[in-house]
């Protein structure tokens, strides 16, 4: 004969059992409506690439630093190498922050996201001299599998508006001596090298009044060639 204990015991196994069968059961059916829900939309302003695929273009916020990061971990070493001008394998708390909390008149950086999943696929940033006013040093960088597709283009045709708004008469960039098609392009758009040391040349490229915009040297530009810091 079974105690009441006994009986007391399996039925509190029986409950227990029961009641983790009913979580799971719980758990698997807020899954799946997570994944039936649309994901939240991407927002930017759109632009048509010249393969034909769409990206949505907009400032970077301060709260980006997650599709930054996201972003660095799709780079290859090689386009980690050409942007950074040394090898680089991660982004610190503290450079996450500069290039996220921007004030869009010395410092301004455009995004691309692919609008099928928001993530960033490619970024554009000036950084004013604060030496001299009317200069400021450019910057692109463009995810791997997003190359080739003329987003460098836009987001640089873009990127030069906002200068010509904030008073930038001139756009510096620095070329590893490796991007040797990189340096001979400049050079063939009348870019003036300023300057060799360690393994880099500078360059300066003047920016036209918008009715000579740079967009002839920006449709000659190979995405991923121009990662001049920062």
């Amino acid at each position: 004969m079974i105690s009441h204990h006994i009986h007391a015991d399996l039925a509190r196994e029986r409950h227990a059992t029961f009641r983790a069968q009913a979580d799971a059961a719980r758990q698997a059916r807020a899954a799946r409506r997570a994944r039936r829900r649309p994901q939240p939309v991407a927002e930017g302003s759109p632009a048509v690439l010249r393969d034909g695929s769409t990206v949505l273009i907009r400032p970077v916020r301060s709260t980006d630093a997650p599709l930054l990061a996201d972003g660095f971990a799709r780079l290859s070493a090689r386009s980690r190498q050409l942007r950074f001008l040394s090898p680089k394998t991660t982004l610190s708390d503290a450079e996450l922050r500069f290039l996220t909390h921007v004030d869009h008149r010395d410092h301004e950086a455009l995004g691309a996201l692919n609008p099928a999943d928001g993530r960033g696929v490619g970024i554009a940033r000036y950084v004013r001299d604060p030496g001299d006013p009317r200069a400021a040093e450019i910057g692109v960088t463009i995810v791997d599998d997003w190359h080739g597709r003329g987003l460098g283009r836009e987001l640089l045709t873009r990127l030069s508006d906002r200068a010509r708004q904030e008073g930038i008469g001139r756009f510096t960039a620095t070329v590893s001596h490796d991007n040797l098609a990189m340096g001979h392009l400049l050079r063939s758009l009348d870019a003036v090298l300023t300057g060799r040391d360690h393994g880099i040349a500078e360059y300066e490229i003047p920016l036209q009044p918008a009715e000579y915009s740079l967009d002839s040297w920006f449709a000659h530009v190979d995405d991923g060639k121009v990662l001049a810091w920062p």
